[in-house]
């Protein structure tokens, strides 16, 4: 008998699940750092770049939203393919001649991969909330965070890849052969896959995409602010600053942020060891109080340092990976209770919510990314991060102390 065989089939599910997720995430991180790092060689402005993803993000919050609902009445498996399967036309559109690469073109790229990735983490997320035995809590709390974590560490993995395929094979080069590995594990997915999973028994009405629950409409006003804490700096400043002050290349940049991403997902798999679930804690409002409070800091010192221009390589290059640990802690908290805080059946619904806020955190810290940048510099980027963790640390505070599991409002 195979170790395949011997496993539960909720486990086999999770394992598939994880897999795409894996397979998405790789492409995902290469496919960002290959616009990135090409588009600025071809002497893009900061915000120019930062339009490119525009779309990017903009259907990554329509996509979550509709993509619960439609994970509610088709099922999370196919709403997973379908991702998968628009990251391949995605990625195939990029290999077009080097004249058809205008904005627009780029851009209407960048929106089918923004909603092939979020209707691939709303599935796979969503998944984990039903693979998982009702009341083991703190099994689903190191369930989410291996997800997260390890996702996030092939996300880094795949920021360096991108660097690599482009140094070596050039833009074009690159992405076919990103879409034809990729196409290979959606056929493998579409015969896998379990069929029907997160179907919700009662089919929701459209009016149902809003979420009626209190905690979880707390949790996504807190997940829209930290997220565009981080990509506030993140997406467009951080690359080019590395690349136009301190003279590195295309290795170098994608090397560090790889390294970076993948240190965050580390600590995130690590997330419930760290928060105390190895004492028999599971988090709840006062535990994402405390992290997010701890987060505030660092961006402000950074700036300070930054300002005073007292060993600015230490100071941003170290600052940056203390920030990504104590954010990585915060990501994987806010990953558990969001999961605990959903419905069972349904599920999607408010996992979807949830991701729709975090979306548009990442298209407010995107679009700032870009035009604080080229307006007033990076440590204007980093204050503007300092002050949305702040808010994300406020909004904690209103989330409850003691939650029930599922279908807590």
């Amino acid at each position: 008998m195979s170790v395949w065989s011997r496993q539960s089939p909720e486990v086999r599910q999770y394992l598939l699940v994880t897999g795409n997720y894996w397979a998405f995430t790789l492409t995902d991180g290469a496919l960002r750092m290959l616009v990135v790092l090409h588009f600025h060689a071809l002497g893009y402005a900061p915000m120019q770049i930062a339009a490119l993803f525009l779309f990017y993000e903009i259907f990554g919050v329509v996509t979550n939203l509709l993509g619960g609902y439609l994970g509610a009445r088709l099922g999370l498996n196919r709403t997973m393919n379908i991702g998968l399967g628009l990251q391949v036309l995605a990625l195939l559109m990029l290999a077009a001649p080097t004249a058809l690469l205008t904005i627009p073109w780029v851009m209407v790229t960048q929106a089918l991969s923004g909603i092939a990735k979020d209707l691939n983490k709303m599935s796979a997320k969503s998944s984990i909330k039903l693979l998982v035995p009702d009341g083991q809590q703190g099994t689903l709390y190191q369930w989410v965070a291996l997800l997260t974590g390890s996702k996030n560490a092939l996300k880094g993995i795949g920021f360096f890849l991108g660097a690599v395929l482009l140094t070596l094979f050039g833009f074009a080069n690159a992405v076919i052969a990103m879409a034809a590995v990729l196409a290979l594990i959606w056929l493998a997915s579409l015969v896998l896959l379990k069929k029907d999973l997160g179907k919700a028994t009662a089919k929701p009405k459209f009016r149902e995409l809003l979420s009626k629950s209190r905690a979880i409409n707390v949790l996504s006003g807190a997940r829209l602010f930290l997220f565009g804490a981080r990509d506030v700096w993140f997406v467009v400043a951080l690359p080019v600053y590395l690349s136009a002050e301190f003279g590195w290349d295309f290795w170098q940049v994608g090397g560090f942020l790889a390294a970076w991403v993948i240190g965050y997902g580390v600590v995130q798999s690590l997330a419930p060891a760290i928060t105390g679930r190895q004492r028999g804690h599971v988090p709840d409002g006062r535990t994402a109080l405390t992290w997010a409070s701890a987060l505030a800091a660092l961006p402000a010192l950074m700036a300070i340092g930054l300002a005073a221009a007292w060993h600015v390589p230490v100071v941003l290059l170290g600052g940056l990976m203390m920030f990504g640990a104590v954010f990585a802690v915060n990501s994987s908290l806010h990953s558990y209770l969001i999961v605990s805080y959903a419905r069972e059946d349904g599920v999607s619904l408010d996992v979807g919510f949830y991701y729709m806020s975090n979306a548009m955190g990442r298209l407010l810290g995107t679009v700032l990314s870009g035009w604080v940048f080229q307006g007033y510099g990076l440590a204007t980027c980093l204050w503007v991060s300092c002050l949305f963790v702040a808010l994300a640390a406020i909004i904690s505070s209103a989330l409850p102390r003691h939650h029930a599991g599922a279908g807590l409002s």
